[in-house]
């Protein structure tokens, strides 16, 4: 288990991930890059409402100050 965030942020890079957004919906896709800021950049990536699949999308950019949580998906 990680001790920090950054190195949880390291250790799932390249991995699937699922962003919570502070709206509620979330994004699951595979995590590409995260600056300093938490914008986080995700390639083929699928948009959840309710838990309920909306929409697909190739790459998307996600700026920091809307995420609420990453999560590593297995």
């Amino acid at each position: 288990m990680s001790a920090d965030p950054s190195s949880f942020i390291l250790s799932i890079t390249g991995a699937r991930v699922s962003i919570k957004l502070n709206s509620g919906i979330e994004y699951r896709g595979d995590l590409q890059s995260v600056d300093g800021y938490m914008n986080i950049a995700l390639e083929q990536t699928e948009e959840y409402v309710n838990g309920e699949k909306k929409n697909s999308y190739g790459d998307v950019f996600i700026r920091g100050n809307n995420v609420l949580y990453i999560s590593a998906v297995e």
